[in-house]
């Protein structure tokens, strides 16, 4: 039997994708005063954002329950020879923490594994589509979950906000904080460092961003996968892929959209680039 892999809609992973590779999906929560809803499964990006930008309830999210892991695992154990499930950075959500106490609780003897990818949105998909390759393939547990934190350090994520504002109600802000004091109407830009939220600089306008996300990569000799992801600006993302296209194969450059679970954290106007290289 093959090895099932499981995510949290954190990754950001395009549905058909998922589907593709056979990988089970838990999503975040998102609330908005009373109404709480389930990422992507109630609550469409467009349905989000404009609520975003419009509702004047400031949205917060919650962490899938050990419940919501228990119910998924369950149902993939029997025809599993085990289950590995890859996850949000414990430094930026409780996601992990459920997962393994799902492990605890589960009375099977299927194996599972949770792993902390110290990633989110594409940077942490591009471990999770890693491993659902291999396990399509056929691949044993041990040899996945070894290639797993091989690529964990290998993951980088540059990421250009339109505006801190929504980090900073979302309380995920880390060390990004130093940002706050910039300029009005500069584009801070933030990456990830052992799975926080760091500062990485900032641009004069969304111009000299795209500058920078394109400079992140055209100098990287080794890429094995790579992401553009937006949340509200599709079009900024498509003339950043075929940017980065004239350094990196094209028709391997994978566009995918911030659901509603980071897109509280990071408002609209996002652009992000993330890539699997030494």
């Amino acid at each position: 039997m093959p090895v099932k892999v499981v995510t949290d809609s954190s990754a950001d992973l395009p549905d058909q994708l998922a589907e593709e590779l056979g990988i089970s999906v838990i999503p975040l929560y998102v609330r908005f005063g009373d109404e709480v809803h389930l990422d992507r499964v109630d609550i469409t990006e467009d349905e989000f954002y404009q609520r975003l930008e419009h509702d004047p309830a400031h949205p917060s999210t919650v962490q899938p329950g050990p419940q919501d892991f228990l119910e998924v695992y369950r149902k993939l154990s029997p025809k599993a020879d085990g289950i590995v499930s890859i996850h949000i950075s414990s430094k930026l959500s409780g996601t992990c923490n459920s997962a393994l106490m799902a492990k605890e609780m589960m009375e099977t003897e299927c194996p599972i594994e949770v792993i902390d990818t110290q990633s989110v949105s594409m940077g942490l998909g591009l471990i999770v589509i890693a491993a659902a390759t291999m396990a399509e393939a056929g691949e044993g547990m041990d040899k996945i979950v070894e290639e797993i934190k091989q690529a964990i350090p290998q993951i980088h994520v540059l990421a250009m906000f339109d505006t801190l504002k929504y980090l900073l109600l979302g309380g995920r802000i880390g060390k990004a904080k130093a940002l706050l004091g910039s300029i009005l109407n500069v584009k801070p830009m933030v990456s990830l460092k052992d799975g926080e939220v760091v500062p990485a600089g900032q641009a004069r306008n969304r111009a000299k961003g795209m500058d920078k996300l394109f400079d992140f990569v055209k100098d990287v000799a080794d890429i094995q996968d790579l992401a553009v992801v937006y949340n509200t600006i599709p079009d900024e993302a498509q003339e950043l892929a075929e940017r980065i296209g004239s350094v990196f194969d094209r028709k391997k450059i994978r566009i995918a959209r911030i659901g509603p679970a980071l897109g509280v954290h990071m408002g609209p106007g996002m652009l992000v680039v993330a890539f699997r290289g030494e």
